[in-house]
């Protein structure tokens, strides 16, 4: 990955021109893995037209100079933001171009006084180079998610009466790391009968009963990439005809999306597409979030597949597709699988069958 994190590293100096910025100050902990491999925390990256600077506390010098090969480490002892801006002012790296999404006023303040530089703020700058994927990166994604597939399948096979929503969530938490996760890239939603209607739901007491909707929203993070993959069963039996209906339209909605998943084709109007299925068949109050998002480093990355999102699509970027109808008081539906744009269409990453499925 050597190669691959100086490639990145070399895009980031491309794209400062004409922003004002002479170098690049990075003090976020997935930035930092992507142009670097480090895998610990409270680190900085500095990039100039000259040198990259990898900076950390003593805790992590001997883990980055083991991980990150495309820059120069520097150990930061005392004061870590200080002792960033003193090399900051060594570098003559002024302007500084930062994301400020990533760096709070407070930490911005400090950088300032101690650098005696100034600073330009570049939004998105390294959110588009993280859009798309290398296929490195879609292995990684592909790994995780095939891992958490896996989990879910097998954790199913064992659910049973009487289990507490915190308890099934636990068993996949745990399964994750027994099968060599570095853990979830989310906390995990499980969620029965009609809480199923929250759509990020924390879950409580609430025991498995027979006629329960079943919402598991589960992703794991492996190789430093992550997965995300939802699934909605009815355990026993049908809760209802209602049921059958919100489920048959939400996977209406996300057959539909899928198959106008390709690039060159905006975010927005795949949302549309889907939003409009589920709009027509009387539902659309009761799906308020976005259609999906971008997966990698994080679990919620650029780009947004919304009403709002500009974006095109375009080969290499991994996205969520997940539509969802939620009926306060009686329960809900996610659907949501993880594809790769293509040119053509798209790759899916997710292959568990998404037909109504009674446990």
């Amino acid at each position: 990955m050597g190669a691959e994190h100086r490639e990145r590293i070399e895009a980031i100096r491309k794209r400062l021109a004409g922003t004002g910025a002479a170098s690049w100050l990075s003090l976020s902990e997935p930035d930092n893995f992507y142009f670097t491999g480090f895998t610990g925390d409270k680190s900085a990256v500095i990039v100039t037209g000259a040198e990259a600077v990898f900076a950390c506390d003593p805790r992590f010098t001997e883990q980055a100079r083991d991980e990150v090969t495309a820059c120069r480490v520097e150990e930061v002892r005392g004061n870590f933001l200080a002792g960033v801006g003193k090399i900051l002012e060594g570098l003559d790296a002024s302007p500084a171009g930062y994301d400020p999404h990533a760096i709070t006023v407070g930490q911005l303040e400090v950088l300032q006084e101690r650098s005696g530089g100034e600073f330009v703020p570049v939004p998105n700058l390294t959110g588009r180079l993280r859009m798309v994927k290398s296929e490195d990166e879609v292995a990684c994604i592909r790994a995780a998610s095939e891992l958490a597939e896996a989990v879910l399948h097998d954790v199913l096979t064992g659910i049973e009466p009487g289990i507490a929503e915190m308890e099934l969530a636990a068993r996949i938490e745990y399964q994750f790391k027994r099968r060599g996760a570095s853990g979830p890239s989310f906390p995990t939603i499980a969620l029965f009968g009609a809480r199923s209607s929250l759509p990020h739901g924390q879950p409580g007491e609430r025991q498995l009963r027979p006629g329960d909707v079943v919402l598991i929203d589960m992703g794991c993070r492996k190789g430093g990439y992550c997965s995300d993959l939802t699934r909605t069963y009815a355990y026993d039996t049908i809760p209802g005809t209602w049921f059958e209906e919100i489920y048959r339209v939400t996977l209406a909605a996300q057959q539909a999306a899928l198959g106008h998943v390709r690039a060159g084709v905006s975010c927005r109007d795949v949302d549309a597409l889907a939003r409009g299925v589920i709009e027509k068949a009387g539902f659309g109050k009761h799906f308020g979030h976005g259609l999906g998002h971008g997966v990698g480093i994080e679990v919620h990355e650029s780009p947004r597949l919304n009403f709002e999102s500009d974006t095109v699509l375009e080969p290499g970027m991994v996205v969520t597709v997940e539509p969802g109808i939620y009926l306060p008081g009686q329960g809900g539906v996610r659907i949501e699988d993880l594809v790769v744009v293509t040119e053509q269409g798209c790759d899916m990453l997710t292959r568990t069958p998404t037909d109504l499925k009674v446990l």
